[in-house]
């Protein structure tokens, strides 16, 4: 094979073009399709929503997720990777809902039918297709689109629906009730994993009041603390510690008061913060207070109400160290009015509206303020406070979440948890420590996980409920189409709601309705593993034999989310981990550091990045950067730009080669294989033990999924490779003749170049490919498999770092001295000289001294002669007509015909003694100029130098 100079093309150009080339010519199909099935590596692909747009977050993943198959299939692997859309859930009611004007749940039904509801909302699942594989494409990640898969398709529906049925029949699904974050808006529970996922938690100022309750024997009230005066219409109890001392106080207004001892100081003080002058009447023990009772403070609640209990887990560090109990909002209050069997009492309806009392009709947040002030009013509250705290919102609406007691569906994790923190000993969780970190607390501290959803577009929970004619219920759970068309004669095209909501059947005389709850999509996220294949329906055989899935990846937020509840079905159904390995990334950040922001303006269209500099580029500065590591990480234009100058260095390599490549007409021969038994400079066999030293620290850390430590060491190669090989090379390309040096130099620097496109394919497969296939012909490096390692010379690339630090610490010691390095110097004194390498040769031409030998230590011999001055100034001689030479716009093998005059008699001494030199370094004779192509005026250490030459 031949090659042509100025071959180069830029990175917009090439990258473009390729995208058209793999498409034209199937080369990702091809990658997949010549591995063979039997060795698969399989990639979970955690898909984005449909309705989402592509930005650098999702960009990261993508990289990730792309780099790594691409590791994988060049080591032989077969990794089909699909693409997938989420498709149900809050995000598309949320989207739907805002395009037809909806405000909340009560529109669905009354302003718009359900049916219509639930068409509008498919309809809008396949908005932005076509953008987000446009910039997949830009980005360079090879994914199925044609076959993507949907949660919302009926097939991968009715997989949920054979995962809940498998579930509940093991015993790990239940219906129960529990207090929930609950958001008023959507009227359905959130759970706390979504709201954690992306710190759906917002700063609010919320009234935090003092409420008195008075005891029914005796003049004095207990003073509870709460910051949520809405749950107070619904209180039922009040708790202490049994253990605890209070201390009855009486106030100059006469007011008696009871309260925690300790909390005495903080709590009794005024609007200002001054301290409330009080008497202390009495110490108490909480226990002594028990089941005392206390008067209402609105309705009373009946039997058992209105009573004073002992509450474990009470705080000693804030409040009055008296707790006010109302069971519907809060989950311990809850939990204790199970245990101790003192009312319940729901105030407030599932849209956030009080259903009873002076404030009915009124929206629970507007109300909050005005409740405190009036009871305040009243004095049933004794002050009033303002805190500001975190709260959480509703993570797709923005809605703020209240705590509310909510008949539900649960999946036991309790009764997993065990297995499920067994079987993460089982995953490669990078960064690792996560994998006893964030992941292993969240399995340990994580609720019975609520699946169950009081919403529409979603797949509707199996679950048919009928009432015998003795007024027992009965429940039926179908797992799959076929057994629902057993039960009932019906066939559905759509078995979402309202259409399912129909379907009814009749067991025993026992009439069955399905439950009008729909499954969290979560639920549909952790079953996406066997879903995808429709199993256990179809693909038996290939989900089987490839699960537990190979890798996956996404930002750290889904460690709560999509990992969590992916191992969470996955040990409930199968009883082992659902993936091997994780890589966990940060969060993208703008180049302010803050939370990427249209309205903050602070970062660039990845597009319009991707064009200026390059997609490669881009990518390269994500799998690098501290992201891979887990953490968070600003992206800044400049670094991108750092990366592409730095990653054009391959090309100005590739341009050296190809330009004397042509001059000399080298072709290669199609031989790829390791030159190191054919090369003789120890030039040739560092560089090529630094490629193989190259490829064994990449395999290693890709191997353990470590992509910021297998890319550490390519930027400082691809700088050995052009500042040091190349560079010191340089000579040898200028020899004239087909000598066998010349022959080595051109072999290895393609070897080089071709072995670094192999090295970089995953990381960079633009310009991976346009190297590979401008130095070989083939038709693409990512068809090819990974060439392993051949030898590494450790001794040789120790001796050459030994060489190369003396040369640093010798140019230190003329750059100290002002001494420019074209200057030449007598002696260079090192403590030791290399056994493989000619350490006297280097250091003569990279410090530019006239002989080395060696001392105690490094020792430069800083004394100028006028021979040595001359030289020098012969030096700048040269510098100056190679310079002349590029502006008149010779090649680098036009020989020139050159006239040097000055007036200066040492300039005129130091050209006449290195005449030759001067010659030959510019390939020129000194014959007399008869039609100048380009003359120069220049100056050469103060002294003037005409430069005139010809071409010959």
């Amino acid at each position: 094979m031949k090659f042509k100079a100025n071959s180069r093309r830029k990175a917009i150009e090439y990258e473009k073009d390729l995208v058209t080339y793999w498409k034209e010519n199937q080369t990702f199909e091809k990658s997949v399709d010549q591995r063979s099935k039997d060795n698969a590596y399989v990639f979970y692909d955690g898909p984005p929503f449909i309705t989402g747009v592509p930005h650098h977050g999702t960009l990261l993943s993508s990289v990730v997720k792309d780099a790594i198959p691409r590791y994988w299939t060049m080591q032989g692997k077969r990794v089909e990777r699909v693409w997938g859309w989420d498709c149900h859930g809050l995000p598309a009611e949320v989207f739907t809902e805002k395009k037809l004007g909806i405000h909340d749940k009560r529109d669905i039904g009354t302003k718009i039918s359900l049916e219509q509801y639930i068409t509008t909302c498919r309809s809008n699942m396949v908005q932005t297709g076509d953008l987000w594989e446009n910039t997949i494409d830009r980005i360079g990640r090879w994914v199925n689109f044609k076959g993507a898969y949907k949660t919302m398709d009926k097939e991968f529906m009715e997989s949920v629906w054979w995962a809940f049925k498998e579930l509940y029949g093991k015993g790990k699904i239940y219906e129960g009730e529990k207090v929930l974050l609950y958001c008023t808006r959507d009227a359905t529970p959130i759970s706390k994993a979504e709201v954690a996922m992306d710190n759906s938690y917002q700063d609010v100022t919320d009234p935090s009041v003092f409420v008195k309750f008075k005891l029914t024997d005796s003049d004095s009230h207990l003073l509870a603390w709460t910051t949520t005066p809405w749950t107070l219409p619904a209180n039922t109890a009040v708790g202490v510690g049994a253990n605890e001392v209070y201390a009855e106080v009486k106030l100059d207004s006469g007011e008696q008061l009871i309260l925690l001892k300790d909390l005495l100081p903080t709590v009794l003080t005024d609007e200002k913060h001054q301290p409330v002058e009080h008497e202390v009447l009495r110490e108490i023990r909480g226990k002594e207070l028990i089941g005392k009772s206390y008067e209402p403070l609105f309705a009373d609640r009946g039997k058992k109400a209105h009573l004073i209990w002992d509450y474990p887990g009470l705080s000693t560090e804030e409040g009055t160290g008296v707790v006010h109990l109302a069971p519907a909002y809060g989950e311990e209050d809850y939990e204790l009015s199970r245990e101790k069997n003192f009312p319940f009492v729901s105030v407030i309806d599932d849209n956030g509206f009080y259903t009873e009392g002076e404030w009915a009709g009124e929206y629970v947040w507007d109300a909050n303020k005005p409740i405190a002030k009036k009871l305040h009013e009243q004095g049933v509250v004794w002050k009033i406070d303002y805190i500001t705290h975190s709260y959480p919102h509703c993570h797709r609406c923005g809605t703020k979440l209240m705590y509310r007691a909510h008949p539900s569906w649960f999946m036991d994790i309790d009764g997993q948890r065990t297995e499920m923190l067994e079987e993460n000993g089982n995953v490669n969780w990078f960064p690792a420590h996560i994998k006893h970190g964030r992941f292993e607390k969240t399995v340990q501290s994580a609720p019975d996980w609520n699946i169950s959803r009081d919403r529409f577009w979603a797949t509707a929970m199996p679950v048919w409920k009928g009432i015998d004619k003795d007024g027992n219920e009965h429940i039926k759970v179908v797992g799959s189409y076929q057994e629902l068309e057993e039960l009932s004669g019906v066939v559905l095209e759509d078995y979402h709601r309202p259409w399912i909501d129909d379907v009814t059947f009749t067991i025993d005389n026992v009439k069955y309705q399905r439950i009008d709850k729909v499954l969290d999509c979560w639920f549909e996220s952790g079953s996406m593993p066997f879903a995808q294949f429709h199993y256990p329906f179809e693909n038996v055989e290939q989900f089987e034999q490839n699960f537990p899935g190979d890798f996956i990846a996404e930002y750290v937020g889904q460690v709560r989310a999509w990992f969590y509840y992916l191992h969470a079905v996955n040990v409930g159904l199968f009883g082992k981990n659902a993936f091997n390995n994780v890589i966990v990334t940060g969060t993208v950040a703008g180049n302010d550091g803050r939370k990427m922001s249209k309205q903050f303006g602070n970062y660039t269209d990845p597009n319009e990045l991707m064009d200026l500099y390059s997609a490669d580029a881009l990518r390269y500065l994500l799998l690098s950067s501290p992201l891979l590591n887990g953490e968070d990480f600003s992206l800044v234009d400049k670094d991108v730009a750092d990366v592409q100058r730095k990653l054009a260095m391959i090309w100005n390599m590739y341009d050296f080669f190809t330009m004397y490549a042509e001059v000399d007409n080298w072709e290669w021969d199609g031989d790829l294989s390791d030159p190191t038994k054919d090369c003789t400079n120890a030039l040739d066999l560092w560089i090529i033990s630094r490629t193989h030293q190259l490829v064994n620290e990449v395999e290693r850390h890709m191997d353990n999924y470590d992509v910021p430590n297998a890319l550490k060491p390519v930027l400082p190669f691809i700088d050995d490779a052009s500042n040091w090989y190349v560079r010191r090379s340089r000579r040898r390309f200028w020899k004239s003749g087909d000598d066998a040096d010349k022959q080595a130099a051109y072999r290895t620097l393609h070897y080089v170049l071709v072995r670094l496109s192999y090295v970089l394919a995953p990381f960079t497969p633009f310009l991976a490919d346009e190297l590979f296939r401008m130095l070989t012909g083939k038709e693409s490096v990512h068809l090819e498999d990974w060439l392993p390692a051949g030898h590494v010379n450790e001794l040789l690339l120790t001796e050459m770092t030994e060489v190369r630090d003396y040369v640093n610490q010798a140019l230190s010691v003329r750059a100290q001295n002002g001494l420019k390095v074209r200057q030449p110097l007598a002696l260079l004194s090192v403590p030791k000289l290399g056994s493989l390498i000619d350490y006297g040769d280097i250091l003569t031409e990279e410090v530019n001294v006239k002989s080395v030998e060696v001392g105690d230590g490094l020792e430069l011999d800083v004394t100028l002669t006028p021979e040595l001055l001359r030289e020098g100034m012969a030096r700048e001689v040269i510098r100056n007509v190679q310079s002349a030479r590029k502006k008149a716009g010779l090649s680098i093998d036009d020989r020139i015909i050159l006239s040097l005059a000055t007036g200066s008699d040492e300039l005129k001494k130091a050209i006449k003694e290195h005449r030759t030199t001067i010659l030959s370094e510019t390939l020129a004779q000194d014959q007399k100029i008869t039609d100048a192509l380009y003359q120069d005026s220049v100056m050469v250490d103060g002294e003037g130098l005409v430069i005139e030459l010809q071409k010959q």
